[in-house]
C-alpha cells in the first residue's frame, strides 16, 4: 500500500471511530433526544466524500507523478553509462569529425590507340574516359579552406566535399604543392565551417596514441586508432620522388584515408595521412603537421591568391621557445621572413625577424590566423599590429594595397605568345560556367611556345604555375616572376563533342 493510500485509510478510520464514540455517548446519555439514524447518514456522506478524494488522488495523481520521474531515472542511468564508456577516441572523434570530409573526385583521362601511331593515323582524336576516386581532407579555417594529399586532387576536372552532416560542396583549388604532396583547397559554404587547428608534431612521442579520420574504401566518415610506431621514416616511390621525416604509425588506413587527419588525444592535428605499405599490415605513414605549418606561408600567400600588394614573406608558427625572452605574456605569432623595399609592410616599419602577435584585433597563433584576417581585410585601411621585436612590444599600421601591376599582356606575348582575357558575362554562359574559372585564350602567336604545346584560341587557361589565375589581377604577380627559360605549368581547358575536356602542359618562357 503507498502513502496516499495508507493516509486516506487513517483518515477514513479516524473518522469513523470518533463518530461512532460521538454517537454510543450520546444515546448512552439521552437516547430520545439524538437520534442515531440522522448521524449515521451525515457520516456515511462525510467518509463518501473523503473516500472518493482519496481515490481520485490513487487513480489521478500517481501514474502523473510516477511515469516521468521513471523516464528521468532511466534518461539519468543511461547517461551515466554513456559517460562510463566514453573514451579520449570517442571525443576526439566527436570533436573532431565535423571538419573532416570525404572528397570525391572526377579526372578525364586521354588514352589515345596505340595503333593509331603505328598505323599513322593522327585524324583520330584520343578517347577521354572519366574516372572517379575518393579522399579525404579537413577544414583549417572557418572561411572553408582545407587541407589535403595532392595526389588525392592533382589531377581532378571536379571535386566535391561531403560533410559528416550529410552536405554535399563543390571544392575548388587553391595550391598545390606536389614536392611535399600537399594541397590546399576552398570549399564555398554560406556559414562558417567548422575548422581544426594545426598541433605540434616536434614532440610527438613513440608509442603515443594518435586517431585517423577519414574515408577509407569510399565508406565514409570512419575512425581508427592505434599508436606513433616510429618518427621520421623516408618512403620512395617510383621514379626518383622520396618523402622523408614521415611519420609512422600502425592505426589501420586504406585507400580513401589519404589527406585525412592524424589526431592526438588532444583533437589536435598532428599529421595528414599520406600512405600505406601495400604489401604490410598496419604499416601507414603521415606527413608530420610542422611540415604542413611551414609551407602554408607559400600555398596561403596573400598577394597570389587575392592579388593585393602588401610585401612581406612570413613564416610558420612561433612557439613558446621562440618568445621565451619576451617581456609580455604573448606565446604565439607570426614570424615576418623578409620585407620587399618600398612595399606596404617596409612603410608599415616590419622588418625580417620581428614576430606579429595581433592584426586588427585578432590574435594570430599561426599563419593561418593572419591569413583569415588579411584575405578579407579592405585595401587603404590601416590595420593596427602587435609586433614583437627583439622581444619588445611595438605598435604599428599596415594598409593593404591594390597590386600596382606589370604590362600583364606585354609580358605574356613575350614570354609565352599569349593574349589572355577575363571571362565576361555572355562568355560564361556560352561555355557554360557559373563563375569565372580561369581566362580566355584570344590570341596565340604561330610558333610561339604557347602554339608549340597545342594551345589555341577559345581555350581556357585556369592554372599558371600551380595556382588558380581567375583574373589577370591574379595573374600579374605571378608573371612577375617568370624568367627566360622557365618551364611554367598551364592547366587548359577546352570544349570538347563529349564535354569539357583539360590538359596540363608546360610551356617553356622564351
Amino acid at each position: 500500500m503507498n502513502g496516499i493510500a495508507r493516509n486516506a485509510s487513517c483518515i477514513v478510520h479516524m473518522a469513523s471511530s470518533e463518530l461512532q464514540q460521538a454517537g454510543s455517548k450520546r444515546s448512552a446519555f439521552d437516547f430520545k433526544a439524538v437520534a442515531p439514524a440522522p448521524i449515521h447518514r451525515a457520516a456515511r456522506a462525510w467518509l463518501g466524500r473523503l473516500a472518493g478524494c482519496a481515490l481520485a488522488m490513487l487513480t489521478v495523481s500517481a501514474p502523473g507523478q510516477i511515469a516521468p520521474a521513471r523516464a528521468q531515472s532511466a534518461d539519468r542511468t543511461r547517461d551515466r553509462n554513456r559517460a562510463a564508456r566514453e573514451t579520449p577516441v570517442s571525443r576526439v572523434f566527436a570533436q573532431a569529425s565535423p571538419a573532416v570530409v570525404n572528397l570525391s573526385t572526377t579526372q578525364i583521362v586521354t588514352v589515345r590507340d596505340p595503333l593509331d601511331e603505328i598505323f599513322n593515323m593522327p585524324m583520330f582524336a584520343p578517347r577521354r574516359y572519366q574516372t572517379h576516386s575518393v579522399g579525404s581532407g579537413f577544414i583549417i579555417h572557418p572561411d572553408g579552406f582545407l587541407v589535403t594529399n595532392a595526389h588525392v586532387v592533382a589531377q581532378a576536372a571536379e571535386c566535391k566535399a561531403l560533410f559528416a552532416d550529410g552536405r554535399e560542396l563543390p571544392v575548388e583549388e587553391v595550391a598545390i604543392d606536389r614536392a611535399h604532396d600537399i594541397a590546399v583547397m576552398r570549399v564555398r559554404a554560406e556559414q562558417p565551417l567548422p575548422a581544426l587547428r594545426l598541433g605540434r608534431s616536434d614532440d610527438l612521442m613513440p608509442g603515443e596514441t594518435v586517431v585517423a579520420i577519414g574515408n577509407p574504401m569510399g565508406l565514409g566518415h570512419t575512425v581508427t586508432t592505434g599508436i606513433v610506431s616510429a618518427l621520421n621514416r623516408e618512403l620512395k616511390f617510383g621514379r626518383g620522388v622520396t618523402y622523408d621525416g614521415l611519420i609512422q604509425i600502425d592505426a589501420p588506413i586504406n585507400p580513401g584515408n589519404s589527406g585525412g587527419p592524424l589526431l592526438n588525444v588532444l583533437g589536435e592535428v598532428v599529421g595528414v595521412n599520406s600512405a600505406i605499405r601495400g604489401d604490410a599490415q598496419n604499416i601507414g605513414f603521415a606527413i608530420p603537421a610542422d611540415r604542413v605549418r611551414a609551407l602554408l606561408p607559400e600555398l596561403l600567400d596573400v598577394e597570389r591568391v587575392r592579388g593585393v600588394a602588401l610585401g612581406a614573406k612570413f613564416e610558420g608558427q612561433v612557439g613558446l621557445t621562440t618568445l621565451a625572452g619576451s617581456t609580455t605574456d604573448a606565446a604565439h605569432g607570426v614570424r615576418v621572413r623578409a620585407v620587399e623595399p618600398g612595399s606596404p609592410a617596409a612603410k608599415a616599419g616590419l622588418a625580417a625577424g620581428d614576430v606579429i602577435t595581433e592584426i586588427d584585433g585578432t590574435a594570430t597563433h599561426d599563419y593561418i590566423d593572419a591569413f583569415g584576417v588579411l584575405r578579407t581585410a579592405p585595401t587603404g585601411r590601416a590595420l593596427p599590429l602587435r609586433v614583437l621585436r627583439d622581444g619588445k612590444p611595438r605598435l604599428m599600421k599596415l594598409s593593404l594595397e591594390p597590386q600596382s601591376g606589370i604590362e600583364t599582356q606585354k609580358v605574356l606575348w613575350a614570354r609565352f605568345g599569349l593574349r589572355l582575357a577575363d571571362l565576361k558575362a555572355d562568355e560564361l554562359k556560352r561555355l557554360g560556367m557559373s563563375r569565372p574559372l580561369g581566362l580566355l585564350v584570344k590570341d596565340v602567336q604561330n610558333g610561339s611556345p604557347a602554339a608549340r604545346v597545342g594551345i589555341a584560341p577559345g581555350h581556357v587557361i585556369t592554372m599558371f604555375g600551380g595556382w588558380p589565375v581567375e583574373s589577370l589581377d591574379k595573374l600579374a604577380p605571378l608573371l612577375a616572376q617568370v624568367n627566360r627559360g622557365d618551364g611554367i605549368p598551364f592547366r587548359v581547358l577546352q570544349i570538347t563533342a563529349e564535354g569539357w575536356s583539360r590538359d596540363d602542359v608546360v610551356v617553356v618562357a622564351r
